[in-house]
C-alpha cells in the first residue's frame, strides 16, 4: 500500500513520539507499504522518512518549494514530487496513497486530517485517516470529534472517515484490513 504519513516537523519532541515514528517506518518498510510524506527533515516527519529508507523501503515526497528554499528537505526521498504550496502537497498526498496515517502533530497536521477526511465525507474519495494515538495524543481531538457528534454537526459517525489506533498492532491491524 501507499501510506500517507501526516506528522509534526519539530525538532523539540519527547523521545517517546520519535520512538513510536521509528517502529511504524520500520514496519512499513518491512511490509513493503510505500511512505507518501511531505520530505521534510525535520522532527518526525523527517524520522519517518529516514526510518523507512534506511529499511529498505520506498519514500514519495511531496515537496513545496518552501520547504526547499529553505534547505529543510530529506535526503531520503525515492520519488521527488515538487509542489507549490501546502494545498497542492495535500491534493497530491491523498491522490497518491490508499490511506493516511496521523503522527503526534500541530496546526498543519490537523489541516491534513480534516482535509482528507472533508473530501471523504462528501465523496471526493473514500480513504480514512488512522490517528496514531500514542500516548494519547489525540484525546482531546477524539474528544471534540465527540462533542460535534454529539451536537448534530458530523454526517454520518466522525469514525467512518477518521479511524483511531492506539498501538502498532492496532494500527497494523487496520492497514491489513484497508489493502
Amino acid at each position: 500500500m501507499k501510506i500517507a504519513v501526516y506528522c509534526s516537523a519539530n525538532n523539540n519532541i519527547a523521545g517517546e513520539y520519535y520512538e513510536a515514528t521509528r517502529r511504524l517506518g520500520e514496519w512499513m518498510a518491512a511490509n513493503n507499504h510505500t511512505l507518501v510524506w511531505g520530505g521534510g527533515n525535520c522532527g518526525l516527519m523527517g524520522c519517518i522518512g529516514d526510518t523507512v529508507h534506511a529499511h529498505g523501503g520506498r519514500t514519495v515526497g511531496m515537496v513545496p518549494r518552501a520547504l526547499e528554499q529553505s534547505g529543510r528537505v530529506s535526503d531520503n526521498i525515492d520519488v521527488y514530487i515538487p509542489t507549490n504550496g501546502l494545498d497542492d502537497r495535500k491534493e497530491l498526498m491523498i491522490a497518491q496513497s490508499d490511506i493516511a496515517i496521523a503522527l503526534p502533530g500541530g496546526i498543519g497536521t490537523l489541516d491534513e486530517i480534516f482535509t482528507q477526511a472533508g473530501g471523504n465525507t462528501i465523496g471526493f474519495h473514500n480513504k480514512k485517516v488512522v490517528l496514531y494515538n500514542v500516548r494519547g495524543f489525540w484525546d482531546t481531538t477524539i474528544a471534540l470529534l465527540d462533542f460535534m457528534q454529539d451536537n448534530g454537526m458530523v454526517r454520518g459517525h466522525w469514525a467512518d472517515y477518521i479511524i483511531v489506533a492506539n498501538n502498532m498492532e492496532e494500527l497494523s491491524h487496520i492497514i491489513e484490513q484497508t489493502s
